[in-house]
């Protein structure tokens, strides 16, 4: 089964431990997986058919460019992260 890591505050809100196993050939079947035991986390995780805009989702390491379509192995490690954004502008003046 797959390791599915968790965002704290959703595991705070869910109460899941550091990490849950479940099944599913792709992203998308293994958040329909936690939906099941977790009602109400597919909201939390997605937007529609989509993750959530600043969310991001990596397969055994690697940011998955193909989101929810992205395949899942029976022992991967699944993590949904918060994206990093933003940085600094700098005005140059002569």
């Amino acid at each position: 089964m797959a390791r599915v890591f968790l965002p704290s505050a959703l595991r705070a809100l869910f109460e899941v431990q550091d990490f849950v196993e479940t099944s599913g050939r792709n992203v998308r079947e293994v958040v329909d997986a936690l939906d099941s035991r977790y009602p109400g986390i597919r909201d939390r995780l997605c937007k529609g058919d989509e993750l959530r805009p600043g969310l991001a989702v990596t397969v055994d390491g690697a940011v998955s460019t193909l989101g929810m379509l992205q395949r899942v192995s029976t022992d991967a490690e699944i993590h949904f992260l918060p994206t990093i954004t933003g940085g600094c502008s700098i005005t140059l003046r002569a």
